[in-house]
């Protein structure tokens, strides 16, 4: 009986594996992973190249294991029906502001309760104390955090000047429909806001539905909403939020070590989003006063009590609705009260309740 040769029986084991069904033991191909993504910031924006940047960082470390297909200019629609896509698994994540937040843990948006905080240091504070639970509360949810970000601090911007709460209570004013942040505000405010989709505001400044919207000096002029209107209230109401996300589903799907390159990734990205958006909404004032935008009104020429007042009672409605829980609502308290005797600085009186 004549024997196979060893090369001949491997070549013929090579062949079997090749026509089989299932892999050949052993011999495992890579698998390559797309992490589809969406967001709202607009095509050629800062936050934007921030993103494709992570994204071609991603591929390269991961040798195109993992690539991105990104989605800007809310073009899969508003942040519910990003997440919705995401649900059926139609999209894997996305790049969320405040709004979308509060879909996914809504705690986290005490971070945006009006007129709460006095600065930027107290806001990083604040944050620090509060992230781990952020971070667990996307898990339960059925979310992983990759990286916290910022959209900037919030100003009004309408086609007629706004000197106070009665001011803005005679305005056309926008709300995002169905934000309960946006609508605690108002409703302690007494303001009767025009409920509208974000992607419809632009066209809705064009044809006078509204005339008064609130966002951060950066995002007016990436969506060209300043273009529609002419005065800025130059007292910041808030602290927009955002973060960068995954479904847990797609997560916990990738190899470990796809796992740990994407939230390591995430997270610095994230921090270089805080870092350009503080820098670039600062340098956005500055165009606007050149486009010739009106700045009017001062923070030392608004009534303390009245504004430390619209704080408090939005914060008791988004308690009472438990949209944030009471607990929350005291630890950042308890965080913002340590901050400021450590500090020497004194408290408003605009914290939360």
């Amino acid at each position: 009986m004549r024997l196979v040769s060893p090369g001949l029986r491997t070549a013929i084991l090579l062949l079997a594996c090749l026509g089989a069904l299932s892999p050949c033991p052993g011999i495992a191909a890579a698998q390559n992973f797309v992490l589809k993504f969406a967001t709202l910031a607009p095509a050629g924006s800062a936050w934007m190249q921030l993103l494709e940047a992570w994204a071609q960082e991603v591929s390269e470390k991961s040798g195109g294991r993992l690539v991105f297909k990104i989605y800007p200019g809310g073009v899969q629609g508003d942040e519910p029906d990003v997440l919705k896509k995401i649900r059926f698994g139609q999209l894997q994540g996305g790049a969320f502001t405040g709004y979308g937040v509060g879909h996914i843990y809504s705690p986290a948006r005490a971070l945006e309760l009006p007129f709460l905080f006095n600065n930027i240091d107290e806001i990083d504070y604040v944050r620090g104390r509060f992230m781990p639970a952020i971070e667990q509360g996307y898990r339960d949810n059925g979310y992983e955090l990759l990286g916290w970000m910022e959209v900037g601090l919030i100003y009004f911007f309408s086609s007629k000047p706004i000197y106070s709460i009665d001011d803005l209570k005679k305005r056309r004013i926008w709300q995002w429909t169905g934000d309960p942040m946006g609508q605690a505000f108002f409703d302690a405010s007494g303001i009767a806001p025009v409920p509208l989709s974000i992607i419809d505001v632009y066209t809705s400044l064009s044809t006078g539905l509204i005339d008064t919207v609130y966002c951060p000096p950066l995002g007016a002029i990436a969506l060209q909403w300043f273009t529609k209107t002419r005065y800025v209230t130059n007292v910041p109401m808030a602290n927009g939020i955002g973060s960068l996300v995954v479904s847990s589903r797609f997560f916990q799907s990738l190899p470990q070590d796809l796992q740990k390159l994407l939230k390591s990734t995430g997270q610095r990205t994230g921090e270089k989003l805080i870092e350009v958006t503080r820098r670039d909404n600062k340098e956005s004032l500055e165009i606007l006063k050149s486009k010739g935008m009106e700045f009017i009104l001062n923070p030392e020429d608004v009534d303390a009590n009245e504004v430390a007042k619209i704080s408090r009672k939005a914060g008791e409605s988004l308690m009472k609705s438990g949209y944030i829980p009471e607990s929350t609502l005291r630890d950042i308290n308890t965080w913002l009260a340590d901050y400021r005797a450590g500090s020497n600085h004194p408290t408003p009186g605009n914290a939360a309740p």
